[in-house]
């Protein structure tokens, strides 16, 4: 997938790229895909935790793009992109798209239980009122968060980057097969099994209260004697996947991988991943993982970058041209 160095300046102007303090790594790859600077700016924040933007040139009549993943700490960085998008607002940007890897919030989108809030709604909202015309984010937990704006976005998906390493090394692998350890991810984890050409399996789980922890209880599908890769979209305290693997050991299992989008990695999930017998982990940077957390990983933690991805997309919206293109849509 190439682009083109020379971006038309159109009635958005020229591209300009902003990025704030989460995802520094991420931000320099989209913009040395794109060849176009990240565009000077300060962050400050004081004493008593309040931020203060300044950008060091006039936005007047450009096309913005803020880059800005709202991983933890969480606040800290969806305050940045709201931020940053109000002050390019202000200073009459022609266009700001927020470009979020990782949307926070992206589990709270329904009412699940009396007396609870739809937070996913809230942000949807907040990201508006700050100024966004538009939104580039991927693979949502719940494809139904893209009706809580009103605003045009794009929401796009990492897992064909995570389906082309796995053809790499499909070789190797032993009858694979695709186990899901979420149900109600079975509809993205055959579109991924289709892709490997693998049978899929299920694991039955039952999530209690709110504390983010679920009882395993049993697989249904066959992995005996064979190569497991666990799908997901979002790695957060990692207990869920472990219970997987152990399962899926219990069950036979030979090698088992495990692939994630997102990796949150939150409290001690490195930690915990860490000690599984898990072969590989396969995972994109959409959300920085320490140094501290990428030592319990070692050299099983395999890292694809989304920035040439996010890179064409942004490409695509600042020339007006489709991006379904570029997934045969």
């Amino acid at each position: 997938m190439m682009v083109t160095t020379r971006h038309d300046v159109g009635m958005y102007g020229e591209i300009k790229l902003y990025a704030g303090t989460s995802c520094p790594d991420l931000a320099n790859s989209i913009a040395a895909y794109l060849d176009v600077p990240l565009c000077g700016r300060d962050i400050i924040k004081f004493p008593n935790d309040n931020l203060f933007v300044k950008l060091h040139s006039s936005v007047r009549g450009q096309d913005c793009y803020v880059i800005q993943t709202t991983s933890v700490p969480t606040h800290r960085n969806l305050m940045e992109l709201l931020i940053l998008m109000q002050t390019l607002k202000l200073d009459s940007a022609a266009r700001i798209t927020a470009v979020v890897p990782y949307l926070c919030y992206a589990r709270s989108d329904k009412k699940d239980q009396p007396r609870v809030p739809i937070t996913a709604r809230l942000v949807a909202d907040m990201i508006e009122v700050a100024g966004a015309d538009r939104y580039i984010t991927l693979d949502l937990h719940a494809g139904q968060i893209q009706g809580f704006f009103s605003i045009p976005g794009d929401v796009i998906s990492a897992f064909h980057i995570l389906v082309k390493y796995l053809q790499k090394i499909h070789s190797r692998l032993v009858s694979p097969v695709i186990l899901t350890a979420d149900l109600g991810f079975a509809k993205k984890a055959r579109d991924f099994a289709a892709r490997l050409d693998s049978p899929m399996a299920f694991i039955e789980k039952r999530r209690s209260g709110n504390d983010a922890k679920s009882q395993a209880l049993t697989i249904i599908g066959d992995v005996n004697g064979r190569d497991v890769i666990i799908v997901d979209d979002e790695v957060d305290t990692g207990g869920s996947i472990v219970q997987a693997v152990n399962i899926a050991k219990e069950h036979g299992a030979r090698d088992v991988y495990v692939t994630f989008i997102h990796p949150g990695l939150n409290a001690n999930a490195a930690e915990r991943l860490g000690a599984a017998p898990v072969k590989e982990f396969i995972t994109t940077d959409t959300i920085p993982i320490s140094d501290e957390k990428r030592k319990f990983l070692g050299d099983r933690l395999i890292v694809q970058s989304v920035a040439p991805l996010i890179g064409e997309v942004i490409c695509r919206a600042h020339e007006g041209r489709s991006v379904g293109e570029m997934f045969n849509e």
